[in-house]
């Protein structure tokens, strides 16, 4: 969308008109207590960098994205006034993070800044970092609703489909984090490709190859913008490696000078933080905003969303074939209650990757990107989390899925002790410990305050109107403080129509057979 500076006039000065020798200087005489009075004034392009400048010789110019940008956004999205805060952070600064939490609408942000540096002329291309579940179903279908006149490309797959992506003519280029290292060479060659926003940046709080790539690869950039909603989420010293990546003058060039600077050495093995590590941690990633769901007035008292993944073949496959059944009992007339919850029962069970064997053990099938979808949610989320799954065996690998990822978490199903349940739940609740809390829906339906987290993500559907609504309920009780989040993971029709229903408030049980029939 085309952008525009109109002129902004101050008072002139010498120093100014030395900084800028081709600005436009006018002169006018006014009238003021039978004096005559000589007023000169200079006009400078109201944009960004000559509103930065004109701040610094101490005159006080409003932001020229808030003041003259139209925000493109669709019916009934304008933006919020958080977001667009973030925005003029992003157009005024070359370089900041974003620090805000979920749920705050962040995403749009990088996008309306690039377009609007963009029809300035200011910026030309963008490559978007991002965590590979949010490539297409959240960057994608992001700039399709707030950019649509930009062209956006996606680069991922095999190595050739990756470089055909990267060889279309668009505006922005969307990319795993993983796919840098794959596509560096080509990449590195792509110096019209000015903008770089790095998604999820707390993927690079260690000192990895991958980290220190990143590293170079971002100095090559014209503007630089970084990411997190959790940016240290072990320790104060993990925001290190992001701002060698965004800011690399905000912190020392080396990692054990800035430990010695936030930590106190107890022993060989163990640092622990100095009181005002966590101080000194945020003044690294400056220039920064951070609002949590809180700080956005626009929003309702919680938000509930989905999100899109991609089955794995294998899931396709056996997904596909069930399906084939469940036509031919449709087509046989032969459909009742029973037979049509066992197979919704079974499509559940493919669609979330973890199916029970007729021995009563469980086949986990290619379901990675679920499991990716949940990990960044965890990763992307600053409190803690509740995730619910109908089916014991799930509940199984999501917990190895989540203990592979260093996050601390329980598991709640119907085979847990009473005694374990509510050690469980009195931890979760009332002390530090524990991130998510990962549980049948069943087990927390009734009675349990859980209002230390503020997010639910549901990694599958139930078929209990009754059930969902009471474990949405152990967030949203008195105690809560904070506005919460519902988020849905969906990759099948049947999935996304259970959760229809479920949100919709429609008893799923007496539509089980019109859904099967459907």
């Amino acid at each position: 969308m085309t952008s525009f500076a109109p002129n902004i006039t101050v008072p002139w000065r010498q120093d100014l008109a030395n900084l800028f020798p081709d600005a436009a200087v006018s002169t006018s005489v006014g009238v003021k207590s039978a004096l005559d009075m000589v007023h000169t004034t200079i006009a400078l392009p109201h944009d960004p960098y000559h509103t930065v400048m004109l701040r610094r010789f101490g005159f006080d110019v409003p932001s020229p994205v808030l003041t003259n940008y139209t925000w493109p956004h669709p019916p009934n999205k304008s933006p919020f006034e958080v977001q667009k805060e973030t925005v003029q952070l992003l157009t005024e600064n070359s370089r900041a993070y974003v620090l805000s939490g979920m749920g705050v609408g962040k995403t749009a942000c990088p996008l309306w800044a690039f377009d609007y540096l963009k029809g300035l002329q200011m910026a030309t291309k963008m490559l978007v970092v991002a965590p590979l579940s949010t490539l297409k179903f959240t960057w994608g279908r992001e700039a399709f609703d707030i950019v649509p006149h930009l062209r956006v490309s996606i680069v991922y797959g095999t190595k050739a489909q990756r470089l055909k992506a990267l060889k279309v003519e668009a505006d922005i280029y969307v990319i795993n984090h993983d796919g840098v290292g794959v596509m560096y060479e080509e990449l590195a060659k792509r110096t019209d490709i000015d903008v770089l926003v790095v998604d999820e940046l707390a993927v690079y709080r260690n000192s990895s190859a991958r980290s220190k790539l990143m590293q170079k690869y971002a100095q090559t950039f014209k503007w630089v913008w970084g990411m997190t909603g959790a940016p240290a989420p072990n320790q104060p010293t993990d925001v290190w490696a992001q701002a060698r990546i965004v800011t690399p003058n905000t912190v020392p060039k080396f990692f054990s000078r800035f430990r010695e600077d936030l930590m106190v050495r107890v022993n060989q093995f163990k640092w622990l933080p100095k009181p005002d590590a966590t101080v000194k941690a945020y003044n690294a990633l400056q220039p920064s905003v951070r609002f949590a769901l809180e700080d956005v007035t626009e929003l309702p008292p919680y938000i509930s969303r989905r999100i899109d993944i991609n089955m794995g073949p294998q899931q396709t496959h056996i997904y596909n074939q069930m399906k084939d059944h469940c036509f031919a009992l449709a087509g046989n007339q032969t459909i009742t209650a029973a037979n049509a919850g066992a197979a919704m029962s079974k499509l559940l069970q493919v669609s979330l990757g973890y199916v029970y064997t007729t021995q009563k053990g469980m086949v986990q099938l290619d379901n990675q990107d679920r499991i990716n979808a949940l990990l960044d949610i965890i990763d992307a989320s600053e409190g803690k989390l509740l995730v619910f799954s109908a089916f014991k065996h799930a509940l199984q690998g999501i917990q190895e899925a989540i203990e592979d990822a260093k996050v601390e978490v329980a598991t709640v199903s119907g085979d847990t002790p009473a005694g374990q349940r509510d050690q469980i739940f009195n931890t979760f609740q009332n002390t530090e410990k524990l991130r998510v809390l990962n549980a049948h829906p069943q087990c927390l339906a009734h009675g349990i305050t859980l209002t230390a987290a503020d997010t639910v993500v549901w990694f599958g559907p139930i078929t209990s109107l009754e059930i969902y609504d009471q474990a949405n309920a152990r967030i949203r009780r008195v105690g809560q403080t904070r506005k919460q989040q519902f988020i849905h993971l969906q990759a099948t029709a049947v999935e996304k129509k259970l959760y229809t229903l479920l949100i919709n408030k429609q008893n799923v049980q007496t539509a089980l057979l019109d859904l099967f029939r459907e």
